[in-house]
C-alpha cells in the first residue's frame, strides 16, 4: 500500500470562528490573522493505493461555484487537485473510490463538476462513499449549518447512481461520546464522531506498522490539538470536546499518526502526554514515514 498527500487550494476563514472561545490573544500566536481577521488553511487530501484500488479521502472545495461564493474564502496557492494527482502520475479517472468524511462543501465540493451546463461526477469510474445517517443530515439540513450544505455538492452523487453508503454499528448512531468504526478494507477502517457534524468519518489506516487517522474537522490542525480549542463551527461543541479527549488519549497509547486536513503548515505529527496535557510531538510529512 502507498500513501500520498494531494494538496489543493489554501483558502481563508475567519480565526475568531476557527478557534471558538479562544481568546485572539491566544489564536493569533498560532495562526496569525490577515487585516480581516482572516486565517490560511489548507485543503489537503489523502491518496491510498491499495492493491487495485485507488482511494481519496474528501475532494476539496471544487471550482463550479460562481465569484460571489469564491469571493468570501479567498482560494490562493498554486495547488489544484487535478494537477497534483497529475504529479503523482495519476488523473480523476483512475479513482475507485472516494471516502466524504463529511458533506460540507470544503470537504466534498471537488466531487461535482459543471460541464456543459450539466453536474457531473468529478471522478466518473469511482464509488463514493458516506453514511445513511450523515447524507440524511446534510439533504435535510438545519438552519445553522445549511449554508455549508450545498445540494449541487450533494445530491448529483446520488442522481448519477455511484453513491454507497458504509454500515454504521448501532452505538455509533446513539451515542454521545466516543464512537464505533465501521470496516471499509483490510487497511482501512472510518471511525465516527458527532460533535462536529453528525456522523462525520475519519478514516483510520494501516501503514507501514503505523497508524495514520485522517482528522478531518474533529481536529482541524495541530493548533487544534488542546481540549478547549473547539471550532464555532461545530454542531454539539461539548460532544467534540469528549471526543477529542478520548481520541487523543487512545493515539497517545497507541502512538497513532495525525493527519491535517486544514492546517496549513504541518501535515502530520504525533503526541506525547506532557505535565501540560496532551502536545504535539514530531511534526513531518506523510512522505517522511
Amino acid at each position: 500500500m502507498n500513501l500520498y498527500t494531494v494538496n489543493t487550494e489554501l483558502f481563508k476563514l475567519d480565526g475568531g470562528a476557527m478557534f471558538g472561545v479562544v481568546p485572539k490573544s491566544i489564536w493569533n500566536k498560532l495562526n496569525p490573522a490577515d487585516e480581516n481577521n482572516l486565517c490560511n488553511w489548507a485543503m489537503r487530501l489523502l491518496l491510498i493505493e491499495d492493491g487495485n484500488k485507488l482511494i481519496l479521502i474528501d475532494t476539496g472545495i471544487g471550482d463550479k461555484q460562481d465569484a460571489k461564493f469564491f469571493s468570501h474564502y479567498y482560494l490562493h496557492g498554486n495547488d489544484t487537485l487535478d494537477g497534483s494527482l497529475k504529479a503523482l502520475g495519476f488523473s480523476k479517472d483512475d479513482i475507485t473510490d472516494v471516502i466524504l468524511t463529511h458533506l460540507h462543501f470544503d470537504h466534498c465540493g471537488g466531487s461535482i463538476i459543471r460541464e456543459d451546463g450539466l453536474l457531473k461526477p468529478a471522478f466518473k469510474n469511482a464509488i463514493y462513499w458516506s453514511n445513511e445517517q450523515h447524507w440524511q443530515w446534510a439533504t435535510q439540513p438545519n438552519d445553522r449549518e445549511k449554508a455549508s450544505f450545498l445540494i449541487e455538492n450533494i445530491l448529483p452523487i446520488q442522481q448519477s447512481g455511484q453513491l454507497k453508503f458504509v454500515g454504521t454499528p448501532l452505538d455509533a448512531v446513539e451515542s454521545s461520546g466516543p464512537l464505533g468504526s465501521a470496516f471499509f478494507n483490510d487497511n482501512i477502517s472510518l471511525r465516527f464522531v458527532n460533535g462536529h457534524t453528525s456522523m462525520m468519518m475519519l478514516p483510520q489506516i494501516k501503514y507501514r506498522q503505523r497508524t495514520i487517522v485522517y482528522m478531518a474537522d474533529l481536529l482541524p490542525a495541530a493548533a487544534h490539538i488542546p481540549i478547549p480549542y473547539v471550532m464555532a463551527y461545530d454542531m454539539f461543541p461539548l460532544t467534540t470536546l469528549k471526543e477529542k479527549k478520548s481520541f487523543l488519549k487512545e493515539a497517545v497509547e497507541n502512538d497513532y499518526i495525525l493527519f491535517f486536513e486544514h492546517d496549513a503548515v504541518n501535515e502530520c505529527c504525533t503526541l506525547q502526554q506532557t505535565e501540560k496535557g496532551i502536545k504535539q510531538q514530531e511534526v513531518f510529512k506523510l512522505s517522511g514515514i
